[in-house]
Order: structure tokens, then sequence, then C-alpha cells
């Protein structure tokens, strides 16, 4: 399909997805099935059993060139990892050079192994210090960001990671600049109850000496991320040797100390926090001189292309969440039937944005105001209401079609001769 439609399959996006199902679906006769199972569900429904998709499409009109249906409860970075070891012979033999990309997920220590032999761009984890790192080195120097649009920039670095070397991408925009504000925001203001919580159980505590008891209430202080402490008080407690009310002028047998904290909101912290939250790191080993900054972060922007074709499984017209078949091997036959749909859709709306670019045509979108990249399921929209109308006259029968409008024909004719044969139109 890729070939006769001369679809650029440079950048292969990949990603996983869940689908929720009901029903109980017992274990399948045949042991290549798929089991359909509780997992971490990506659809925030744990109450459900799922199974899990995987899929590649191009960069170039979404198309779905892999799919494989898994288990409920696989994993992520198993699955990439296993997929990234089998795409190094594929891509060894491919005619043309073939980029994957992929979010965090892909990027772990135990697939760097297969990483090295690929070309890639993935989004690096922030769990990773290095990260962290690179993030500071890059606000230290703003002077020295390249900016694109929509106030996005970008600061470039060359590192050696999992013994790869690699362009990493510190990037900053607008839109995660104020989902960083909001996060952190939230972080505040658990941590806040948080360490209420922590002060109350160390003011319970007794220490044998002040000393020991100052260190503990700096090693707690020491641990905030976005409080630091504002003042503390060492308060003794003497102990006697029986209970009750010592008597008069009997001497403690010893003594116990007790720390009082205070915490403050660090702004510093919170807006050092906020500065690193809003950077991400693209992370890639394609070579500058292949793939300059600019179409390094257009390919991952790209990534919503299998997102987009994810949404296009899950929609309700399929009911696939709500449809029950007997097996699980019948929901894998299922789902490859959608993503088979996906790939006729996909060419379809391929084909229909290039020939309104090839034509400089436009079609109104939803708000009445002209697109050259409007969703088939729209053009489908659009030219709704078209009725055939069978007419008999004796022994003659004859087809006409009513309800084409000159919209309608216009959309038609893009669709290439053969639809508008089908249609009857010249």
């Amino acid at each position: 399909m890729c070939k006769q439609e001369y679809i650029n399959c440079l950048f292969n996006h990949s990603d996983t997805s869940t689908l929720s199902l009901t029903g109980e679906y017992l274990p399948d006769s045949d042991e290549q099935a798929i089991s359909i199972t509780h997992g971490h569900s990506k659809d925030h429904r744990p109450d459900l059993k799922q199974v899990m998709l995987e899929m590649m499409v191009t960069q170039d009109g979404g198309i779905p060139i892999l799919f494989k249906s898994l288990d409920g409860n696989s994993s992520d970075n198993t699955v990439f990892q296993e997929r990234a070891a089998a795409l190094i012979k594929e891509f060894e033999q491919s005619e043309t050079p073939r980029y994957i990309v992929a979010d965090c997920k892909m990027y772990t220590r135990k697939n760097a192994k297969n990483l090295s032999k690929l070309l890639f761009i993935t989004r690096i984890p922030q769990n990773i210090q290095k990260v962290e790192e690179v993030i500071m080195q890059a606000l230290d120097t703003p002077d020295e960001w390249l900016e694109f649009d929509n106030g996005r920039k970008v600061k470039e670095f060359n590192v050696e990671h999992y013994d790869i070397k690699q362009r990493w991408l510190v990037v900053s925009s607008e839109t995660s600049r104020g989902k960083a504000v909001k996060r952190i925001r939230k972080k505040v203001k658990k941590e806040k109850v948080k360490i209420q919580k922590e002060i109350f159980h160390l003011q319970a505590a007794r220490f044998h000496c002040a000393e020991d008891a100052i260190k503990a209430g700096e090693k707690l202080a020491s641990k905030w991320k976005t409080h630091s402490l504002l003042s503390y008080e060492i308060i003794e407690h003497k102990r006697y040797k029986g209970k009750g009310r010592p008597k008069k002028g009997e001497q403690p047998v010893a003594i116990d100390y007790q720390i009082v904290l205070a915490a403050q909101l660090d702004s510093d912290k919170v807006d050092r926090l906020q500065k690193i939250a809003a950077c991400y790191v693209i992370g890639t080993n394609i070579p500058e001189e292949y793939l300059s900054v600019q179409e390094v972060l257009t390919a991952y922007k790209k990534q919503n292309q299998a997102e987009q074709g994810f949404r296009f499984l899950k929609d309700p017209l399929f009911f696939a969440s709500s449809l029950f078949v007997k097996k699980p091997s019948r929901i894998a036959a299922l789902l490859m039937v959608m993503v088979l749909s996906l790939l006729v859709y996909g060419i379809a709306e391929r084909r229909m944005r290039n020939q309104l670019a090839e034509q400089q045509e436009t079609v109104p979108n939803q708000i009445n105001q002209p697109t050259q990249t409007p969703t088939l399921r729209w053009i489908f929209q659009l030219i709704g209401g078209i009725s055939r109308i069978k007419i008999t006259v004796g022994n003659r029968v004859k087809y006409v079609f009513d309800g084409i409008t000159k919209l309608k024909k216009r959309i038609l004719l893009l669709f290439g001769d053969a639809v508008a044969n089908i249609y009857q139109i010249s």
C-alpha cells in the first residue's frame, strides 16, 4: 500500500494504548491467544479488564504499517524493547532510511543495546538524573537558546548516554510553561500536607541530646522540594526516677530533648522547579547533517499521528468496548479488522488532502471556514444525503442520483474518476 500510494516511510511513529472491555472472558484454548485481564489502564478504567494495542504509523498520513494486540497486563518497557529488537533487521533491509519515533517508554537502559543499532527520536525520561543536569545547563545560558514558532525555545547538547552518542534538545514552550506552573502548585499543596504530618511525628520524638534533635530536624528539612526550614526550638523534658510529680529537691535522672519546627514556602525552590518542569528533553542519534533541530522537533511533534489512530480505533462508532465475542482470539481478530479499516480510512483521507493541495481547492470546515486538511469523517458528513433512485419503465431499469449539490459534486470529483463514475458525474 505504501509503495502504491508513494507514502514516505522515513519517520515511523510507535506507540501503545489500551482498550477496556466488558464481559467475563475465559482463557482461550489457543496458546498464542491474548490474555484479557486487568492492568495499567490508560483509559482510566482500572475496574475493567483490557487488552493492550501496539501500533506503528507513518508520519505521512498516519497510515498504520504495524499492529499487534497484546495481553492486558503487558509492560510498555517490554513491548518497546521487543519491538526495537525486531526492527533492527527490518530497517537494515529497507530500501530507504527508516527512523523510529516514540515516547519515553522506549528509552531505557535495557533497550539501549537495541537503540544503538537504530536511528531514533524519543523523549528522554525526566527521572534520569542527567536530564535535570542538562536542563539546568540550558537555563544557565538563556541567550544561547534557538527560538522557533509558537514561543518554542530549544537548546542543543551533544551527550553520550547509555554508551550512545546523541543530540539532546532541551525544549521549552508557552504551553509547557503554563502546565508546569499548575503542576508545581499541586506539588506545593501536596508537600505542605506531607510536611505537617512529618513535623507532627518528629515533635513527638525525644532525643538524648540537643544536637541529635537539630540533626533530625535538618535531615527532614533537606528532603523538602518546595519548602525550607524557617525556625526551630529545642525544648527540654526532665525525667525522674519514679512516676508522678517529683519530690521537692529531687534531681532528674535524664533530660530528653524535643524539637519544634516551623516550615515556610521557598520561592527560590518553587521557581527552580517550575523552570525545570517547563522543559523536556528530546534525544536522537541522527546526525545533524541528516536532520536539523527544526526537523527533529517536527518529527517528535507528529507523534500524535499514532494517538489519532488509537482514537479512531476507540471511537464509540466501533462499539468495540461494548461488543462481546466469545473468545480472546476473536477480540484480536476484531481489532485487526478495525486496523484494516483505519488503513483504508487513512489512505482515503490522505488522497483527499493531497488532491485539495494539488488543485488549490478548499472545503468548508465545521465553522464554515475554508480548509485543505479536513478529516474524512467530516467529508462524509458533507456528502451525506445523496440518494440512489431506481426507476423502472417497462423492462428498462435506470439508476439516478438525487441530492448532489455543487459542493458534493466538487468533493466527489476529488476522489478520482472511479468514484465520479459511480455517482454518474463527468
